[in-house]
């Protein structure tokens, strides 16, 4: 059965397949003139920590561990740069649900905090923390006077490229980047030029078709799958993809 699933996996990645863009070189890209800013984006216990919520793992995931240790690994590098970091949280109130997604991140839960092995850059000055109450955070970051808090930061630091990595591949990730590179093509996110994925540093989650089946409103979300499907649209957007980032 995880044979036949693996090639259908398979199958549909090569109707469906997309380039590697060349592997990110951080230092290099600093050097020339370009700086460069990490995003993560809603790595946090709710979705990342087994057994912390309704849209957390029930048991030990290998994707989304990978996820949290490269995750940790670039923002100690950048950390130790002085380079700016952006981190969302997802970060929800009880009477304000999130259709068709059952209640999650609730603010007082725990589950809206960081995994354990990033809750250092709480205090770190070179990390800005933003708590968002909706799956865009690009959106969110809008103010009410029509600025936005993240096109602010990338201004600040005149960032020219984003990392971006985090959950879920294919929806915070995905919308977040999809609003950064439409902003930047009508010129509302200078200097931002480019919006960079990396593969290994995002996750999803696994709702196989036959857990899906027995929940009501539940849609089968495949992890591998919907992850290549996500790294696929970002694709579409304009954003690059890369399976690696160097860090000299």
């Amino acid at each position: 059965m995880e044979v036949e699933k693996n090639e259908a996996v398979d199958l549909l990645k090569s109707e469906i397949p997309f380039e590697w863009d060349p592997e990110l070189v951080l230092t290099r890209e600093v050097e020339a003139g370009r700086p460069v800013g990490l995003v993560l984006v809603d790595e946090v216990n709710g979705f990342c920590t087994v057994g912390a919520g309704n849209l957390a793992p029930t048991q030990p995931n290998k994707q989304i561990e990978k996820m949290i240790q490269e995750s940790n690994k670039l923002a100690k590098f950048f950390s130790d740069k002085g380079w700016p970091m952006f981190v969302f949280l997802d970060t929800h109130f009880p009477d304000k649900p999130e259709p068709p997604y059952p209640p999650h991140c609730i603010i007082g839960s725990g589950e809206e905090n960081l995994v354990p092995e990033l809750e250092w850059l709480e205090k770190d000055p070179n990390a800005t923390l933003k708590r968002k109450h909706c799956i865009d955070g690009f959106l969110f970051c809008t103010k009410e006077d029509g600025s936005n808090a993240f096109a602010d930061w990338v201004n600040k630091f005149q960032i020219k490229t984003v990392l971006v990595l985090g959950i879920c591949t294919d929806i915070c990730v995905l919308d977040f980047a999809s609003s950064a590179l439409s902003a930047r093509n009508v010129e509302r996110v200078p200097p931002l030029e480019d919006v960079v994925i990396y593969s290994e540093g995002c996750a999803t989650y696994d709702l196989p078709v036959h857990v899906a089946s027995n929940i009501e409103g539940a849609l089968a979300h495949p992890q591998e799958l919907m992850h290549h499907m996500g790294l696929y649209m970002a694709k579409g957007r304009g954003a690059k993809i890369v399976n690696s980032v160097s860090l000299i």
